[in-house]
C-alpha cells in the first residue's frame, strides 16, 4: 500500500469559505462534476489546480462532518463519479480546508508525492470481495470426504448408547481442524485464481462467523472484465459451499494512505 505523509500549512480563512476535498486527480483543465457535493444541498463539485494536479472540491462551511451513512455515501458518490474519467487519489472522509489558497498550497507543497502515487495508481481500480461459507454444508462434505471423520462419526452413530464423551470430543476436534484447513484452502484458491488478473490484494479481518475472507483487489481498468469472469468462475466452482459478495469498482481506498499533518500559520 502506498503511504504518503503530507505537511501543508493552513492559514486562517472566512468561516463560510471552506473547501471540502474529495480526491486528487491529474488534469490541467478545469473540470465540473455537477451539483453532487456534500451538505445535502447539491453543492457544485469542481477542480482547484496547481500545474497538472487538481483537487476535486466543493464549497463548505468550516465544520466537522459527522460520518453518517448519508454523508459517507455522498463522499463516495463524488469519488465514484470522478473515477469514471480520472485516476483518483481518494482523500479521507471529512477533509476540509479553510480556503482555495490552502488547497492550492497543498498541491504545490506535496506535488511530487501526489504525482508519484498517481503514476502508480494510473488506470487502476479497486474491487472488494467477501467470501462467506455455509458451515453445515462444508461439515457435511468433510464427513463424506474425510475418512477419519466419517469413520468416527459412523462409530458414534452406531453405538449411540455406549459412545464415550471422549469420542465425541475427538470428533469435534477433528472437524474443527478440518474446517480450518478447508477455510485456508478456499482462501488460497481464491487468491491464486485472481492473482493473474490483479495487480495487488489487501486482506482485512473477516467479520462474523460465516466470513472466511475479506479482501480488496487492485485491478487494471483494462482487466476488470477478466477479473469479473474469474470471480464468476470461483462462484460456480464452489456453489453450495461459498457465497461471494463482490463490490466495485471503487477508487483505490485500500491501496493509498494519505496522512495530513496540518500546521496553522499565524
Amino acid at each position: 500500500m502506498d503511504e504518503v505523509t503530507l505537511a501543508p500549512r493552513t492559514t486562517a480563512g472566512p468561516p463560510d469559505g471552506g473547501k471540502y476535498v474529495y480526491c486528487i486527480v491529474r488534469t490541467d483543465s478545469p473540470c465540473e462534476f455537477g451539483a453532487i457535493g456534500m451538505g445535502g444541498e447539491g453543492k457544485r463539485v469542481y477542480t482547484v489546480h496547481h500545474m497538472d494536479l487538481a483537487a476535486v472540491v466543493s464549497d463548505t462551511p468550516i465544520v466537522i462532518y459527522d460520518p453518517t451513512r448519508e454523508n459517507v455515501l455522498a463522499h463516495e458518490f463524488v469519488n465514484e463519479t470522478v473515477m469514471r474519467e480520472h485516476t483518483v487519489i481518494p482523500m479521507s472522509f471529512g477533509t476540509v480546508f479553510r480556503s482555495e489558497d490552502d488547497v492550492t498550497e497543498l498541491l504545490r507543497s506535496t506535488y511530487q508525492a501526489f504525482s508519484d502515487v498517481l503514476d502508480k495508481m494510473r488506470d487502476k481500480i479497486e474491487f472488494g470481495l467477501k467470501v462467506l461459507w455455509d458451515r453445515e454444508q462444508v461439515v457435511a462434505t468433510l464427513e463424506r470426504t474425510n475418512e477419519e471423520i466419517g469413520r468416527l462419526k459412523e462409530e458414534i452413530e452406531n453405538n449411540a448408547q455406549s459412545s464415550t464423551y471422549f469420542a465425541r470430543v475427538q470428533l469435534g476436534r477433528l472437524v474443527e481442524s478440518a474446517l480450518e484447513e478447508a477455510g485456508n484452502a478456499f482462501v488460497s484458491d481464491v487468491h491464486e485464481s485472481l492473482r493473474p488478473v490483479a495487480v495487488a490484494s489487501r486482506s482485512s479481518k473477516p467479520i462474523g462467523d460465516r466470513m472466511i475472507m475479506n479482501a480488496a483487489f487492485l485491478v487494471e481498468r483494462s482487466a476488470s472484465e477478466r477479473f469479473d469472469e474469474k470471480v464468476r468462475e470461483l462462484s460456480h466452482r464452489h456453489e453450495g459451499l461459498l457465497t461471494f459478495k463482490y463490490t466495485g469498482p471503487w477508487p483505490p481506498y485500500n491501496f493509498v494512505n494519505i496522512k495530513l499533518k496540518l500546521e496553522r500559520a499565524d
